[in-house]
């Protein structure tokens, strides 16, 4: 059994004692475990290609012997920067924003920042509280799920001044760059793309988040221009429910539709989860999809290839919205021009048999 050196041994101790004495391990013990100057660590941590190969391995094994964590927000207020990003999004569970928030994360990864998430829910008050609470921190960017409509939030973000990317949605003032969709555009697309299909008894199975909404009113809007609007009722025919979406929401939207309007003939679901429990419904009440309804979702998840019949779903471009949305801060932080504020990824129906 191999022994260290008495002078390793030392080295070592004198870390430990410091950590006690300060509550914890400083920069001058790593440099010290290492054999280098303290500004050669700081090189090691921050900017880690500008440090010989050798050099650069002493200086890790040292920090992973200490266990020493760099002080990032003094580092910061020397450098301007704290090569932190914050992202907020309604859940942090909702398998909409996974790849979104996966292709961030990875893309911030590469440039050397790190990803910090908060989850908001779906109260502007509580994202509220929560931006106030992370503009504090001063991250090098802001990620925000949806456009920001609260006043107070959007006067904070600007005068703080830092470069902010709001996501997931459309509009022709952003708070600084956007990359997003139109959700109204999303709506009005089922709506004529159930319209091909001779579907003319339409209806609406929705989350009452403002984005759902704004996805079923596209759809209302549309179905009104096509003439179908008033077929069932003065406006087409919806269930709202709570967000987020479940499969048993979607269940009981469906039962509900049906007591009120049984010749339905088709229905665009605010998200696949409320889609599933359409489709669950349908076939615990007999009912044919998509002979008798046809159901489209939105999101494109996972299952949707794969549930019985398979799932026709709006599919957005999740991974494109976190990369761009990365790359966007990446180059407003390195003082380099931002070529485009708004960018819109646009979606596609993806068609499978249940419409």
């Amino acid at each position: 059994m191999s022994k260290r050196p008495a002078s390793s041994s030392r080295t070592d101790r004198k870390a430990r004692e410091g950590r006690r004495g300060t509550g914890n391990v400083r920069i001058f013990d790593v440099a010290k475990i290492a054999g280098v100057a303290p500004i050669t660590v700081s090189r090691a941590v921050n900017t880690p290609d500008s440090v010989a190969p050798e050099t650069l391995r002493r200086v890790r094994e040292a920090i992973d012997r200490t266990g020493y964590v760099p002080n990032m927000l003094a580092g910061g207020l020397a450098s301007s920067r704290s090569r932190l990003v914050a992202a907020i999004v309604p859940s942090i569970t909702s398998p909409v924003f996974q790849e979104t928030i996966g292709a961030l994360a990875d893309t911030l990864a590469e440039a050397g920042y790190q990803l910090m998430l908060g989850q908001s829910g779906y109260a502007d008050s509580y994202e509220d509280e929560l931006l106030n609470a992370i503009v504090g921190r001063r991250p090098d960017g802001i990620v925000l799920t949806g456009v920001t409509r609260s006043p107070a939030a959007r006067r904070r973000l600007i005068a703080a001044g830092i470069p902010v990317v709001e996501t997931w949605d459309l509009t022709r003032a952003p708070i600084d760059m956007l990359v997003g969709f139109s959700h109204v555009r999303i709506g009005a697309a089922v709506a004529e793309y159930l319209h091909a299909l001779g579907r003319r008894r339409l209806a609406v199975v929705s989350a009452s988040d403002e984005r759902a909404r704004r996805r079923a009113n596209g759809m209302i809007e549309a179905a009104a221009r096509l003439g179908i609007g008033s077929l069932l009722e003065a406006e087409l025919p919806a269930s709202m429910a709570s967000p987020p979406g479940t499969v048993g929401k979607g269940r009981r939207g469906l039962a509900e539709l049906l007591t009120r309007h049984p010749s339905i003939d088709g229905i665009f679901c605010s998200s696949d989860m409320l889609a599933l429990g359409v489709l669950t419904e349908a076939r615990a009440r007999g009912v044919s999809v998509p002979d008798q309804i046809a159901v489209v979702g939105y999101g494109d998840l996972d299952f949707a290839a794969d549930v019985l019949p398979s799932l026709t779903s709006v599919r957005v471009n999740a991974s494109a919205i976190g990369q761009l949305a990365a790359r966007s801060i990446i180059e407003r932080v390195q003082g380099r021009p931002v070529t485009q504020q708004v960018t819109d990824v646009g979606f596609s129906i993806v068609k499978r048999d249940s419409a």
